[in-house]
C-alpha cells in the first residue's frame, strides 16, 4: 500500500475480531437471509465477506475484499439459489489479506461440495500445516481454517461425520466453524468456548450464528447458546447432536467479547451484552468516583458503559461527543502536521454541552492510546475545564492467541506504562481503570471467562507460540 493512501480504519485504536459466521438451512432465500445476517455481523470484520449456497447440492460460491454492502448486489444474490448457504465477514489475523485468504473456503470433497467458515485462531495450525506438507498436502490459503480440511480429507472415517469428529480432534485454540456439506450444515465451537456461536430458528428451518443480532434481522426465534464443545447435524427442518469434544478443564468464553467486540443488542454467553457493559460502566462508577458536571461516551462502543456509569454516579449522561459513521474505508492520508487527524475525522465534539464543564469520559478499552489522547485535546478545545477518564475494563497488557487481533506487547500502553505515566501522557485530570475483580464480578453468574489479555492467564496452549513456529510478533493476532 503506498505511502499516501492510507487507510482511516487502520489509524484507529481498537483491536478488531477476526470474523463473524452465520449458517442457514431448510429455508428459501437462503443467501439472502445470510447477506442480512452478515450486515449485522458487519462490525466483526469489514476486510472481505462471502457468501456460499447449495442448490440441490451444487454448491456457489461467491467472495471479495471489501464491505458485505460492496461485495454483494440484488444480480450476485440471484445467482446464489437454494435453501442452505453460509457467510462469513473478515478481518485477516491469522493469514493474511489478500482474496485467497476470505472466507467461505470452498473445495470439492468426496461427499459433495463442502465450504468452511471459522471465527477464532486455531494455536496449533502452524503445526498440524507443518505435518501435513511434509505428506503431501498443497495449502491453497494462508488462513488457519484450511487445516481443518485437509484433515478431513485425509481421515480414515468413511462418514462425513467420522471425518469431522476426526479432525476436530487434532485442533488446539478458539474455534466456532459452520461446515456445510452438501446441503447438510455442521455447527461447531470449542471446549472452551472461546468465541460465540447462537443457534436459531425461523418456520422449519435453523440458523447458527456469531451473535444474536444476526437472527433479529431476519425475523428468527433465538434458541440458545450452541455449548462450548458441543457438535450440531443440521439438515432443513432436523437438527441431531454429535458426538460432543472432549471437554475443557475450564471453560473460559472471551469476555472481551462484552467489553467491545458484540453488539450491545446481542446476546451472547447467556448474556445481554448492553447488560454487562451497564454493569461494568456502574463498577467502574463504584471504584472510581469522581466529582464532574457530566459523564460522556467515546461512541458508540462504549455507550452503555457510559450509561451504566451515570445511573450509578447520578451524574447526568450528555451526548458530548458524536461519531462519524460515514467514515467507512475512505483512504486518506493524514496531515503531518496534525497528530489529531483521524480523531477529528471519526468524533465531533458539542461545544454547547462541553464548554465550561468537568467531564467523565467513558470508554471501553484502552490499547495504544492513540486514539484517546487525540479525544482529550479535541474535548478540551472545544471547553472542557476538566477531563477525567474512565475506562470500563482493565489495563490490556498481554497479546491475544484466540481470535482478537491486537498489537504486541511492547505496543500496549498498559504494558509499557505506569497509570500515572499514562495520565501524563494523556492530558487527563484523573484516569481510572475498572479493575479485573470488578468487571470479572460484574458478569460472574455468566462465567468463568478467558481474561488472558488483561491478566496473561491462557486458557489454551499456545502450541505454535512454544514450538518457535511462528514469530511471537506475528502470532499476536488470533
Amino acid at each position: 500500500m503506498p505511502p499516501e493512501s492510507i487507510p482511516i480504519h487502520l489509524l484507529e485504536e481498537s483491536p478488531r475480531d477476526e470474523c463473524g459466521v452465520v449458517g442457514v438451512t431448510g429455508m428459501e432465500g437462503a443467501a439472502e437471509k445470510v447477506f442480512l445476517a452478515l450486515y449485522a455481523l458487519q462490525h466483526r470484520g469489514q476486510e472481505s465477506a462471502g457468501i456460499c449456497a447449495v442448490n440441490q447440492g451444487e454448491a456457489r460460491l461467491h467472495k471479495r475484499l471489501g464491505l458485505v454492502a460492496e461485495v454483494f448486489d440484488a444480480d450476485v444474490l440471484d445467482a446464489l439459489p437454494g435453501t442452505t448457504a453460509l457467510g462469513h465477514v473478515r478481518y485477516s489475523t491469522a493469514g493474511g489479506g489478500q482474496l485467497a485468504n476470505a472466507q467461505p473456503i470452498m473445495v470439492q470433497y468426496s461427499e459433495g461440495d463442502l465450504a468452511i467458515a471459522h471465527n477464532g485462531n486455531l494455536t496449533n495450525a502452524h503445526d498440524i500445516r507443518k505435518r501435513l506438507v511434509q505428506e503431501g498436502a498443497i495449502f491453497q490459503t494462508d488462513s488457519d481454517s484450511e487445516v481443518v480440511i485437509h484433515l478431513m480429507a485425509r481421515s480414515r472415517h468413511e462418514t462425513v461425520e467420522g471425518q469431522i469428529d476426526d479432525a476436530l480432534t487434532y485442533l488446539e485454540g478458539a474455534f466456532s466453524l459452520i461446515i456445510s456439506v452438501g446441503e447438510t450444515l455442521y455447527a461447531v465451537r470449542d471446549p472452551r468456548g472461546f468465541r460465540p456461536l447462537v443457534l436459531g430458528r425461523k418456520g422449519s428451518g435453523y440458523m447458527v450464528a456469531s451473535e444474536s443480532c444476526a437472527l433479529d434481522i431476519i425475523g428468527a426465534e433465538f434458541v440458545r447458546d450452541i455449548y462450548p464443545g458441543e457438535v450440531l447435524r443440521l439438515h432443513g427442518s432436523e437438527i441431531k447432536p454429535l458426538r460432543s469434544l472432549e471437554p475443557a478443564a475450564r471453560q473460559a468464553p472471551c469476555i472481551f467479547e462484552l467489553v467491545y467486540f458484540a453488539r450491545p443488542d446481542s446476546n451472547v454467553f447467556g448474556q445481554s451484552v448492553d447488560r454487562a457493559r451497564r454493569a461494568f460502566g456502574r463498577q467502574l462508577a463504584r471504584e472510581h468516583p469522581v466529582e464532574a458536571d457530566a459523564v460522556l461516551a467515546v461512541p458508540d462502543s462504549a455507550n452503555s458503559a457510559a450509561l451504566g456509569f451515570s445511573e450509578e454516579s447520578q451524574i447526568p449522561f450528555e451526548l458530548g461527543l458524536l461519531r462519524n459513521h460515514y467514515v467507512g474505508r475512505t483512504f486518506i492520508r493524514p496531515s503531518q502536521a496534525d497528530r489529531d487527524f483521524s480523531a477529528r475525522v471519526k468524533y465531533a465534539p458539542v461545544r454547547e454541552v462541553l464548554e465550561g464543564k468537568r467531564v467523565v469520559v467513558v470508554d471501553d478499552s484502552l490499547v495504544r492510546g492513540t486514539t484517546s489522547g487525540s479525544l482529550v485535546n479535541i474535548i478540551r478545545e472545544a471547553g472542557a475545564s476538566e477531563v477525567h477518564l474512565r475506562i470500563a475494563s482493565p489495563p490490556v497488557r498481554f497479546p491475544c492467541y484466540y481470535g482478537i487481533d491486537m498489537p504486541t506487547k511492547e505496543e500496549l500502553m498498559g504494558h509499557r506504562f505506569s497509570i500515572p505515566d499514562i495520565e501524563s501522557r494523556l492530558g487527563v485530570d484523573s484516569l481510572g481503570y475498572l479493575s479485573l475483580e470488578g468487571m470479572v464480578e460484574a458478569v460472574e453468574d455468566t462465567g468463568p471467562f478467558c481474561t488472558a489479555c488483561f491478566s496473561g492467564e491462557y486458557q489454551a496452549p499456545l502450541v505454535d507460540l512454544e514450538k518457535g513456529l511462528v514469530d511471537p510478533g506475528d502470532a499476536r493476532c488470533c
